[in-house]
């Protein structure tokens, strides 16, 4: 009887694709498979051209100019930056604005940027009129310093604004120069003709400005304390004195 031949190992190609075929194994990772072209990676997600709210979008598009002045700059507003910034499509600023300008000049009437003369009034600017002469300038005084503290982003292009003068500047500046008038009239509406309303809001808070930008860096000024509200009353006090002492001036 002839002696039985012992059968041979599969050799390691034959091997490995006979246990692909059993497990169903498929081609190694980043290699495709024979006769399939390879996998398409996922495009990044387009820009809305049909929002479902498009008030929500309006907003997140005023909100983005206000983020961009703050943190690059006059020189980084732009359709695309601020179509970017709040990741829609330019297109829709046309849509809801009409262009750049007015969408400039949405954010400037906003109340995110500058406090509005109700806000700093406490009520209506007929009712504060009403008010004493003393306790009217300290309640501006007062709603004044918080409305700028509580805004960072404000504070930041404020900061900016003195780099140079832009159409952005002139926008946002058209906006607090017509405020500050109607707030400046009905805080001097009786006063003495000697008392140089204008003037005295002009330095009074061109100083707040000042202190506020330079509280973010440095704490105390001439030993006042910028980052705490004692230190802030101590302003305001002192301004108060001012005021006064400019109205017993003559």
């Amino acid at each position: 009887m002839a002696p039985r031949t012992k059968k041979q190992p599969a050799s390691s190609p034959e091997r490995a694709r006979t246990r692909a075929r059993v497990q169903g194994a498929r081609p190694a990772a980043g290699k495709p498979a024979a006769g399939k072209p390879p996998a398409r990676k996922p495009s990044a997600p387009r820009a809305e051209l049909h929002p479902r709210d498009p008030d929500a979008t309006k907003a997140r598009l005023v909100e983005a100019v206000g983020r961009l002045l703050a943190r690059d700059g006059f020189g980084s507003i732009g359709l695309r930056s601020i179509a970017a910034e709040a990741g829609t499509d330019k297109k829709l600023i046309y849509r809801y604005f009409g262009g750049l300008p007015e969408l400039l000049e949405a954010y400037a009437d906003g109340a995110q940027f500058w406090p509005s003369n109700e806000e700093l009034a406490g009520s209506s600017l007929a009712e504060l009129r009403a008010l004493p002469v003393r306790e009217r300038w300290a309640l501006v005084f007062k709603n004044y310093v918080a409305e700028l503290r509580k805004r960072p982003l404000t504070r930041e292009i404020l900061r900016w604004e003195l780099s140079g003068r832009n159409e952005v500047t002139t926008r946002l500046e058209r906006v607090r120069e017509s405020r500050g008038v109607a707030l400046t009239a009905a805080l001097a509406h009786d006063l003495p003709p000697h008392f140089d309303a204008p003037a005295v809001l002009a330095l009074l808070s061109g100083g707040i400005h000042y202190l506020l930008l330079r509280a973010a860096h440095v704490r105390d000024f001439n030993g006042i304390d910028l980052q705490s509200n004692a230190g802030w009353q101590r302003l305001e006090q002192a301004a108060l004195a001012l005021v006064e002492h400019q109205l017993l001036a003559r």
